[in-house]
């Protein structure tokens, strides 16, 4: 009991209860404890207005504390992964309550309170801290002399040195669907913390005053991911993008080696190339030809090049001895953490991969001409069996299981929001029980934790995954074991727009040499 006091604030409150009668006690923060003993008749719905009150205090301080960390600290909050920043105090308390479900322990505002109250004393580099975590291993493996502040101080220690970060600017080349989900991303987190720096977007074709309109028009509003949460102006006489107050050049080629970015600024930049158009190596190394380019990552698969799903082989190349990456597809980075969790503790034999993923911008609105027949077909009218190289592409991922899969995909009439389905055959027996287990144990811990998110909703569907931060979102109540222990079908979902942009994200720092430190 010692242990869990020691968490909560002054605000906190425990409640006795006997029929109408509410003992409450107030808790101070300084040691030793000063407790306060009030007692009260109080009917139940008073009960619950106290106690979500004080719960909404606790958050509004909590917020409080995370703007301070970010914009003075550059150390990012964040809960099981999920993102803090510019949170209002309804989604802060819905997160903790994703939290406790998630480790099937109670972790309330006031225990995260407590634990930022002490991340904040220390001088810590540029970080991002799962405050989720540590308050679940606050509870369960704090020792019983510990306090919060000594125990918190003990695992970031190490990382209580100031370790500056040079922004690197970045350049996004293309601004389809995932050049807009990536321009937002990178405008939300432009401030203290900055690492990365959107200074200009490329597209085709003239950049005059309507298209530059337009072009911010649809990076203002989205039908699927909804309203920018800041603002987007246009600078006439400079023809460029105000977002959130800060200017990105709009320029136009349809040659890349022609580009001198360093008349607008921009040195040592990384390109982002969302096009689609440029896959090959030597069709990207192009990009390296331009005044000011360091660094290129494909948002698509390619060839020659490092293709790679952020949180299993990103290790494996260098970013000083490599200038060109791929961030691999959508479903490669939904399937592979999964599928490595898989053959690392069960081993898989072989298995087959179906995607029902949403329809894309290369199919039809209506019947027309496409170089494919049926993606020639209306895609919000119809299902389209299509080809998916997922299965093959994960072998250069993961090549242990080269020739193992094979796979297949459906286009479905759904704008965004896709599903993969595993059927696997293993070298070892397991149970319903043991495997969903396994997963949610890499969930929690282990490299695999930004990747993975692991859902236990008996009601989850398609537009419930969208603006998900993880690729792969494991459905546990979907998965099926057959009798004989060794086939299993699971269920992976994912934001194929959103969830792919944070993977791109992920690598992009990474390959930039802004990666902070990271505890979660």
């Amino acid at each position: 009991m010692k242990k869990s006091l020691q968490l909560l604030g002054v605000i906190f409150f425990l409640q006795f209860y006997h029929e109408n009668v509410i003992v409450v006690i107030f808790l101070q923060n300084i040691k030793p404890f000063k407790t306060y003993l009030m007692t009260a008749t109080i009917s139940p719905y008073e009960k619950e207005i106290l106690l979500q009150t004080n719960c909404r205090k606790a958050a509004v301080e909590f917020i409080k504390i995370i703007n301070d960390l970010w914009y003075d600290e550059a150390i990012e909050l964040v809960i099981f992964r999920n993102p803090l920043i510019d949170k209002n105090v309804n989604e802060i308390l819905r997160l903790h309550n994703y939290a406790s479900e998630f480790v099937n322990k109670p972790i309330s505002v006031f225990d995260t309170v407590e634990v930022a109250k002490a991340i904040k004393t220390l001088k810590l580099s540029p970080s991002k801290i799962d405050i989720g975590k540590l308050s679940y291993e606050f509870h369960k493996i704090a020792p019983d002399h510990d306090d919060v502040f000594s125990f918190i101080s003990k695992k970031l220690k190490g990382h209580q040195k100031h370790k500056s970060i040079t922004p690197k600017d970045v350049v996004l080349y293309g601004f389809g669907r995932i050049g807009r989900l990536l321009a937002r991303e990178l405008m939300l987190k432009n401030g203290r913390g900055s690492q990365l720096r959107l200074r200009a977007i490329v597209t085709r074709g003239p950049i005059n005053l309507e298209v530059l309109k337009k072009r911010g028009a649809l990076l203002a509003n989205d039908s699927i991911h909804g309203e920018f949460p800041g603002t987007v102006k246009i600078d006439s006489n400079n023809m460029t993008l105000l977002v959130n107050g800060s200017s990105i050049s709009m320029l136009s080629t349809d040659a890349p080696e022609s580009m001198d970015y360093t008349t607008h600024g921009i040195k040592k930049a990384l390109v982002i190339d969302n096009t689609g158009a440029f896959r090959t190596k030597s069709a990207l190394q192009r990009h390296l030809k331009a005044k000011g380019i360091e660094k290129v990552l494909l948002t698509a698969p390619g060839e020659g090049i490092p293709n790679i799903v952020y949180g299993i082989n990103q290790n494996d190349y260098c970013p000083e001895k490599y200038s060109i990456f791929s961030a691999a597809s959508c479903t490669t980075n939904a399937i592979a953490p999964i599928l490595k969790v898989m053959d690392e503790v069960m081993g898989v034999d072989h298995g087959h991969l179906e995607t029902i993923h949403a329809y894309t911008n290369d199919q039809n609105l209506v019947d027309n001409m496409h170089k494919k027949y049926r993606r020639g077909r209306a895609a919000g009218l119809n299902m389209v069996i299509t080809e998916t190289g997922a299965g093959k592409a994960v072998s250069k991922i993961l090549p242990n299981l080269k020739g193992k899969l094979t796979s297949n995909a459906i286009r479905v009439p759904v704008p965004n929001g896709s599903l993969a389905i595993l059927n696997l055959e293993f070298n070892k027996k397991t149970t319903l029980k043991k495997l969903n287990n396994i997963l949610r144990r890499h969930a929690l811990e282990g490299t695999l934790v930004e990747q993975i998110k692991y859902e236990s909703s008996d009601e989850l569907v398609s537009s419930d995954i969208i603006g998900s931060i993880a690729p792969a979102i494991f459905d546990s109540k979907a998965t099926q074991v057959r009798s004989n222990g060794k086939n299993a079908i699971l269920y992976i979902w994912y934001d194929n727009e959103y969830g792919y942009s944070q993977q791109v994200m992920r690598l992009a720092k990474y390959v930039a040499g802004v990666r902070r430190f990271t505890y979660h």
